[in-house]
């Protein structure tokens, strides 16, 4: 009983870690800014970058990056499949946050959070994949989703847990359908780049 009791708790504080705004609180309290208003209106470090600019867009990021770390690690002594149970909750926590009206970000750097708890090496080729693309195009979504769906078969070919390999193609799936709208986008020419925008936009 007292078990179960830990692992809601767990269950409920990886959640609660996910959900908080960070771009939201970082844009307002130091640069009284509400990232939402301006951009593409999404609370994550590359509007944040587009809106307020790498000064703020840098610690949105550590701090997304964080919240995933810390959904996966607060489940470390439990096991593997509890370990992506807590990843998997902050990440919906980021996208369905409890502070926003369960509104809130595309989930990729808190993703990364997660992919770093559970594979460093993955984490860092997935990372790379993402710089590249994004230099070349300048599309982040592109990058994003383009480095989710190596995700998988990068942990395969590395000989991660298979329960490992299953999660990152589950969220691969969960960052291309976030990124939806994106793709329609991308498709259509009518994608944002990662570039700074007048507050007036």
């Amino acid at each position: 009983m007292n078990e179960a009791l830990m692992t809601i708790g767990l269950a409920l504080l990886a959640y609660i870690i996910g959900s908080i705004p960070s771009g939201l609180i970082i844009g307002k309290l130091f640069f009284n800014t509400d990232v939402r208003l301006y951009g593409s209106k999404n609370i994550g470090a590359t509007n944040t970058y587009r809106v307020i600019g790498l000064k703020a867009a840098l610690p949105v990021f550590l701090c997304d990056v964080l919240k995933g770390a810390i959904g996966v690690l607060l489940f470390s002594s439990l096991g593997p499949i509890y370990m992506l149970l807590g990843g998997i909750l902050a990440m919906v926590g980021h996208n369905w946050s409890i502070f926003l009206g369960f509104k809130g970000g595309r989930g990729v750097a808190t993703g990364l959070g997660v992919l770093i708890a559970l594979s460093p090496l993955v984490a860092l080729i997935c990372f790379a994949i993402w710089g590249i693309i994004v230099y070349f195009t300048k599309f982040v979504s592109l990058g994003s989703i383009v480095a989710a769906i190596a995700g998988p078969f990068l942990m395969w070919f590395t000989n991660e847990s298979i329960w490992f390999v299953l999660f990152n193609a589950l969220a691969a799936l969960f960052v291309v359908i976030r990124h939806r709208e994106n793709i329609q986008r991308l498709l259509a020419g009518q994608e944002l780049k990662v570039e700074r925008v007048k507050r007036g936009e």
